[in-house]
């Protein structure tokens, strides 16, 4: 494993401070540590599912329109494009995707009959359940070649990272109490 990135010290004159007086805002070290986390946990994950998982072909972008789906359904095209923060266009076109892969159908809202809903199809619930389950085992194990402080050190920061995701813009009723 390789070392954690350490953050540049920032006083005032060093060139990171410059830097960040130019661009107008001081870039906190705890930030760009997250954002590295963040991005290397996202990378580890798909990397690891893709490879002890090889059958899992889903792209990313149709796993999280089937994760919305799974608390928001049925729901509509611009419902799940404003979810997702995507383009109509971009969503319309996954779904049309997913239709063909028999993931989600298509439905007549019952609420307005010109409009049109997504739903998930069995074979949708089962793909996710797969996902989510092998998601689950990969972090799981994960987990458990940690010591006992860093999963406790998890644990306990989890409220605040789903407080964060929600300061960053995330859904709400997001966070760990609704899930």
């Amino acid at each position: 494993m390789s070392a954690q990135p350490r953050p540049e010290a920032s006083t005032p004159g060093s060139a990171a401070q410059a830097g960040a007086d130019r661009a107008g805002s001081v870039q906190a070290p705890e930030a760009r540590l997250l954002t590295e986390a963040v991005t290397r946990l996202r990378r580890a994950l798909r990397s690891s599912i893709r490879t002890d998982y090889p059958w899992e072909t889903l792209p990313m972008a149709q796993v999280e329109l089937l994760q919305v789906l799974g608390e928001h359904s049925p729901a509509r095209i611009s419902d799940l494009a404003a979810r997702r923060r995507l383009a109509p266009s971009t969503v319309s076109g996954l779904i049309g995707q997913m239709i063909s892969a028999g993931l989600v159908a298509r439905d007549v809202d019952a609420a307005d009959r010109r409009a049109s809903v997504v739903t998930l199809t069995d074979a949708g619930r089962e793909k996710l359940a797969a996902w989510t389950t092998a998601h689950e085992r990969r972090i799981d194990a994960a987990l458990g070649a940690l010591d006992d402080d860093a999963r406790e050190a998890i644990g306990n920061a989890l409220p605040a990272l789903f407080q964060l995701a929600e300061n960053l813009g995330g859904e709400a009723g997001e966070g760990p109490s609704e899930r």
